[in-house]
């Protein structure tokens, strides 16, 4: 492995002149370049590469495989895993590329691989258009995108990977090529949902949908005693969406009361009048806080940006659950999260969401079609843990993944084996840690993965992500 300051000249030397960054500790804008959006993410990387181009993507991945560089690709930063943060190598950094380019007569959007949801949902609104991005807009691109991609919209046009329509991709081998339905169609499968370990994506294409109106949207708070009135409502709205419609509802104890509250999140995509009527039991039990209103799009997903700023330590988990759901059940899990975190300083802002973001659409295309597999009859619950104190990193993790495992199990969703591999696995890999079984994430399709490894990446160059193992191709003669 080299690691010394000498092969980093080496790699400033072959990008001089590209407009690409190499910065090392004692460069200016180092410091903020290892910033994340969870501090214990935070790695101090011996290099940080900022291409502008493929082909500075090119010429550092031939560089890292000569000199045998352990390195992360960064997008947004936004992930809790630590996947895109190191210590011991070098961390491409994409965020110098963030071009959005929109075709409004074929209806496609463009983004270069370094840009955030922001600055797509800005650009495609110029032409009354939308995809299906993250509901917060400074979350990076590429990994919501490469993970599946959950929205707003998906309950009327599916996951962020369901709208994917190619993208362009540097390999292992530092060759550049692009994958879609038509081009390279096993690596299109591969990547999504498991792009993280084929390359480093620089462009995606997106199909594009008309979005000219505002929408209704906006956070309603409630004190807990209003929780069975709000899971009353959450199962109501299981039987009664027409995939226009959003709901988020979890617990937390934002500041500046600090105290514990139940949060809603509503949306809707149409006229005020109509939601006020879809949501009207929700509107009547007088919430303590209301900020629903007609919106452009392009606002939608800063909404939440307020409970994701940048400070502390974070922790993403997933489960599962199905509706209905038992209120008393949901007020014992109420009662677990609130035990837990205010037993312990500085947690009040930690949160437990359950997405009830309509997946009819997102059923109209089976686990078998593409490497992602958490399509089901169910919905995606999550816990996004904040804290300060460095000590309690095992313990945060270690109680999430109990908590959301209660949670699934006991709402219905059975997580098996021989059930993840038929109808979906009920782990979002988005808000999974690294370290957990490939089968836990893509079910029945992991030995494909792994066939597909041995075939683009066969030396495991990318290996921060979810584990997969190339598995060499037997042949028999």
């Amino acid at each position: 492995m080299s690691g010394s300051a000498d092969v980093y000249s080496l790699l400033k030397e072959e990008l001089k002149g590209t407009g690409a960054e190499v910065l090392t500790p004692d460069s200016p804008g180092y410091g903020e370049s290892i910033k994340r959006w969870s501090e214990h993410c935070e790695k101090r990387a011996k290099a940080v590469v900022k291409p502008t181009t493929p082909t500075d993507v090119s010429t550092t991945l031939r560089f890292i495989r000569t000199h045998k560089i352990p390195f992360v690709v960064r997008g947004g930063g936004h992930s809790t895993s630590g996947s895109s943060s190191i210590e011991d190598g070098l961390v491409i950094d994409l965020s110098k590329m963030r071009k959005v380019t929109v075709d409004p007569e074929a209806k496609t959007i463009t983004a270069e691989g370094g840009t955030i949801w922001e600055d797509v949902d800005v650009e495609a609104a110029k032409f009354g258009l939308a995809t299906v991005g993250g509901t917060v807009n400074h979350t990076g691109v590429g990994g919501l995108t490469l993970g599946g991609g959950y929205g707003y919209l998906s309950g009327k046009y599916g996951l962020t990977i369901d709208n994917l329509l190619s993208v362009d991709i540097v390999l292992a081998s530092g060759e550049t090529t692009t994958a879609s339905k038509d081009e390279n169609p096993d690596l299109f499968w591969a990547i999504r949902g498991a792009g993280q370990n084929f390359g480093v994506v620089t462009s995606f294409t997106f199909r594009a949908h008309p979005q000219p109106n505002p929408v209704f949207a906006g956070t309603l708070v409630f004190l807990p005693e209003k929780l069975p009135q709000i899971v009353a409502f959450a199962n109501k709205f299981h039987e009664t969406t027409d995939g226009n419609q959003a709901l988020l509802w979890g617990f937390s104890a934002p500041p500046p009361l600090n105290l514990p509250v139940v949060l809603t999140q509503i949306f809707h995509n149409g006229d005020a009048e109509f939601a006020a009527t879809f949501f009207g039991d929700l509107l009547a039990l007088e919430p303590v806080v209301n900020t629903t209103a007609m919106i452009p799009y392009e606002k939608l997903n800063g909404l939440l940006n307020h409970t994701a700023g940048f400070d502390g330590r974070k922790q993403f988990g997933g489960g599962a659950f199905k509706l209905p759901l038992n209120p008393i059940f949901v007020q014992a899990l109420l009662g677990d999260f609130l035990d837990f975190t205010s037993a312990r300083e500085r947690m009040n802002e930690s949160l437990m969401l359950f997405e009830t973001v309509p997946y009819k659409k997102t059923l109209e295309v089976g686990n078998d079609e593409m490497s992602f597999s958490n399509r089901g009859e169910y919905y995606n619950v999550a816990t996004c843990f904040k804290w300060f104190d460095p000590k309690l990193d095992t313990e945060v993790r270690e109680f999430s993944r109990a908590l959301l495992k209660k949670a699934s199990q006991a709402a219905g969703v059975v997580q098996d084996e021989q059930v993840r591999s038929v109808e979906g696995v009920g782990t979002y890999g988005n808000y999974s840690d690294v370290d957990i079984p490939a089968s836990e994430i893509y079910g029945g399709n992991a030995k494909k993965l792994a066939e597909l490894k041995h075939k683009y990446d066969p030396e495991n160059l990318f290996s921060r992500g979810t584990r997969l193992i190339p598995r060499p191709v037997v042949v028999v003669n």
